[in-house]
């Protein structure tokens, strides 16, 4: 994708990210350092143990490995920039490397809220319709599903992405952030577009309540059918298996819907920062966690990668 400037004042943006003196931009450094090998160790972790581990060749398992790629992604678009304006004196972002942020982030974003969908709708399925399950949820069925979360992902805000990297920004061109984000941006045009901001704000609501509407729904259905499920066994097992994913959907849409339901909204900039930590770094964080300490099978997957398994473990599976 290619973005022009329309403007002559501006060649690139100034994102302030975490200001502070130099240890403080050193420790910083060193902190998300760890954070970002962590997140790549463990979503890695969750891929290979999915490719390896045989028993966990289904449609739940793939998706969620699919999940963990995408998590990698979404973490890469902007922590490796952050390390590097943490040790930057300068913090310049040049407007190219800006939109292309922009729209990879908010394009892995997306694609992370159809997946959380599709996780959703792959628990109905499994837990309101067992029987069926196996044919409905078909290894076709799950590939067209990956592969319409990445499409749609990468198209929705393609358009407003590109129209607002053709308007024309004048005065500061400081962003009070560590990631090109829109609201820092649509605030340094020279005339506001009063028809690009409600567009930008209209398809983040959809985005948001659409995804956000399937899940809830999926889940009302599920604990319907797990209350009637007459063994106390068998709701624990039930509620063990969704309950990694509503943690992870609370995390995330829990953040994400205080920022960008308006994108031009008024938020303090520390809390800007905060919100999008939480959402595009510490959530792709712990995912890895919760779907590994809640899942006996993943648990035990990830074991066995390690070679840390008990020998009762082995013989369990033996």
């Amino acid at each position: 994708m290619k973005f022009f400037n329309n403007s002559s004042t501006i060649t690139g943006f100034i994102l302030l990210g975490f200001p502070g003196p130099r240890e403080k931009q050193v420790l910083l450094f060193v902190l998300f350092s760890v954070v970002f090998l962590l997140t790549l160790m463990g979503n890695g972790s969750i891929i290979c143990a999915v490719r390896w581990d045989q028993r966990l060749h289904t449609p739940m398992y793939i998706l969620l490995a699919n999940f963990s790629f995408l998590e990698i992604w979404y973490v890469t678009s902007t922590v490796p920039n952050m390390l590097a304006n943490f040790l930057s004196d300068t913090k310049v972002i040049s407007f190219s490397g800006c939109f292309l942020q922009f729209y990879f982030f908010f394009s892995l974003g997306s694609t992370e809220c159809f997946f959380l969908a599709v996780m959703a709708f792959d628990r109905y399925l499994a837990i309101c319709q067992p029987l069926h399950y196996p044919t409905i949820m078909t290894g076709r069925l799950c590939t067209d599903l990956v592969v319409s979360c990445w499409v749609l992902g990468f198209l929705w805000f393609l358009i407003p992405i590109t129209i607002i990297s053709q308007m024309s920004f004048c005065g500061s061109r400081i962003i009070d952030h560590f990631l090109c984000d829109p609201g820092p941006l649509l605030a340094l045009t020279c005339t506001r577009y009063p028809a690009i901001e409600l567009t930008s704000s209209t398809l983040s609501s959809l985005l948001l309540f659409i995804p956000f509407i399937c899940i809830m729904v999926s889940y009302s259905l599920v604990l319907q059918a797990v209350l009637r499920v007459p063994s106390a066994a068998g709701r624990r097992k039930a509620f063990s298996t969704c309950g990694s994913h509503l943690a992870v959907v609370s995390l995330f849409y829990g953040s994400v819907m205080v920022m960008y339901i308006s994108p031009t909204s008024e938020h303090k900039a520390g809390m800007q920062k905060i919100m999008t930590l939480l959402y595009s770094v510490v959530t792709p964080l712990i995912n890895p966690v919760i779907y590994s300490l809640r899942n006996k099978d993943m648990k035990h997957a990830i074991k066995k990668l390690f070679g840390i398994e008990t020998e009762a473990q082995i013989h369990e599976t033996v």
